[in-house]
């Protein structure tokens, strides 16, 4: 019966090889993030490398080609680029989180990656609830929302009109992405181990 949860392993699931690299990676990015308000190039930069050559190696070892493992690794990180990208020249996010992101989606893989994205969201959406009843700044939240999304529609940077749209602003309440990423992550973690 598990076998056919979405959740369930598939041919191309996260080998248990990657999950040391990958934890090591979200642990220490998102405390970095979570401390400095920043995720160093010194730990995401050689992930992206290390996932490229895990899924390689990985899938030499299962099917004699390196040629599976490749494209697995390499739609994991452009799916991350794709994705993260924009929202880092909308001034939505940090640099450091779209190399996080990047090196995730290497490490993962494709279909792992989009459930790191999704778990992600969901802690993300939860958390920054929390944050903005916590801080009283519902009216505010919903505001920033509804400029945010007729700023999007109208095809302009939302940073533009308000200051608190802009990841770099002191102004704006900011929620250390690393530190979500890294939930999300060891969340499809968790879920995968009693699968």
């Amino acid at each position: 019966m598990l076998k056919h949860s979405i959740l369930a392993e598939s041919p191309n699931k996260m080998i248990p090889l990657i999950h040391l690299p990958l934890v090591f990676l979200v642990l220490v990015a998102g405390i970095y993030d979570i401390r400095y308000r920043r995720i160093p190039n010194w730990l995401v930069l050689p992930a992206i490398p290390v996932g490229f050559l895990l899924h390689a190696v990985l899938s030499l070892v299962r099917s004699n080609s390196v040629w599976p493992g490749l494209r697995e690794a390499a739609l994991g990180f452009g799916a991350a680029v794709l994705i993260y990208l924009p929202m880092y020249a909308l001034r939505g996010m940090g640099a450091g989180d779209v190399k996080l992101a990047a090196a995730l989606g290497a490490l993962a893989g494709w279909p792992d990656w989009l459930w790191i994205l999704l778990f992600s969201a969901v802690i993300g959406l939860v958390l920054a609830l929390a944050l903005m009843l916590l801080h009283r700044r519902f009216r505010k939240t919903l505001s920033n929302t509804a400029y945010l999304i007729w700023d999007l529609a109208h095809l302009r940077p939302p940073y533009r009109r308000s200051e608190e749209l802009d990841v770099q602003s002191p102004k704006g309440m900011r929620l250390p992405h690393g530190a979500v990423l890294a939930l999300g992550t060891l969340a499809l973690l968790g879920v995968r181990a009693f699968h």
